[in-house]
């Protein structure tokens, strides 16, 4: 059976950069406070015309470059959002419109801050199932946009940007079986809603879950992928809160790993955040081509995916 890999990798996150020190003017609140709580230095702010589809056409853009594709290529295009502000068109075809793709299927995914995962599994069920051959894959926020700036417990936590995969068909599976799920009754734990929408959150319930549970549902996408947690190069997790990144990782026992904490410099940028973690490693070349990296992430629903990728 054919499987998939990644063929490139690009991301955009926007110039201006808000810190701790600036929010303390804004809410009650200090750098000190938000670094102890989340492990937040600085995050990326959109500006009004940086839309969530401009945004994800700049990263997807320069993972085309790096793939070395051309726009006739790419037959399927997923983008994983919640910020989107319309509903028709869709974040996807407004993105192929901006590349000028010739003809792919485009579909939004909403699963939240586990939304890229998600989207990934499902291009690469695409690509073995024969519906699709280089699919390009995103998770784009602007949640900056629903996020209250009055609430200190919410507002030091987000930013914005986006990071796109190019995944392509391969005799050679660099992406493994998804392992992915839900906790249902704990779906009110991460909402955005109302009318302006707005994020809120259970924060102490889902940092339980996330450092009491993920391990071993972590180490479980290892065994999928035929992997010891001491084989991986890479652990990239959410990054919601550098108190849960760091217990988790030592948890699922990824010993020799390189473990992402872009959240220090980008917030929480929830469908973006595993991308753009991982872009930023390949682009800095911490973990070698073809070494296999453990991607987690969990968020509104409850939802959680992972899987184990090979570096391009």
């Amino acid at each position: 059976m054919i499987g998939s890999r990644i063929l490139a990798l690009g991301h955009y996150q926007p110039s201006r950069v808000l810190t701790n020190h600036e929010l303390a003017g804004m809410v009650d609140t200090d750098d000190a406070w938000i670094r102890s709580r989340v492990g937040i230095r600085t995050r990326h702010i959109a500006a009004p015309e940086e839309t969530v589809d401009a945004m994800a056409a700049v990263a997807a853009e320069k993972a085309l470059a790096a793939a070395g594709l051309a726009t006739e290529d790419i037959d399927l295009v997923l983008v994983a959002t919640c910020t989107a502000t319309d509903r028709s068109p869709n974040t996807a075809a407004r993105v192929a419109a901006r590349l000028g793709l010739a003809a792919p299927a485009t579909m939004d995914i909403n699963v939240v801050c586990a939304g890229f995962t998600h989207a990934l599994a499902t291009a690469d069920h695409a690509i073995r199932a024969g519906s699709a051959t280089n699919a390009l894959v995103i998770g784009a926020e602007k949640f900056t946009d629903v996020v209250d700036w009055t609430d200190r417990s919410t507002c030091v936590l987000v930013g914005d940007g986006a990071a796109a995969a190019v995944v392509t068909a391969s005799p050679e599976p660099g992406i493994s079986p998804v392992l992915w799920g839900s906790v249902p009754e704990m779906g009110n734990a991460v909402r955005i809603e109302g009318t302006p929408a707005r994020f809120s959150q259970e924060g102490q319930t889902v940092y339980r879950w996330a450092t009491t549970q993920l391990p071993a549902i972590a180490r479980k996408v290892c065994d999928r992928a035929g992997l010891r947690p001491e084989e991986l190069a890479g652990v990239v997790l959410h990054q919601a809160n550098l108190r849960i990144i760091e217990p988790v990782a030592e948890r699922i026992g990824a010993v020799n790993a390189v473990v992402a904490r872009d959240v220090v410099d980008s917030g929480n940028t929830s469908a973006a955040s595993v991308p753009l973690a991982l872009a930023k490693l390949v682009e800095r070349r911490e973990i070698p081509a073809g070494a296999p990296v453990l991607l987690f992430a969990f968020g509104g629903n409850l939802s959680y995916a992972g899987q184990v990728v090979h570096i391009p």
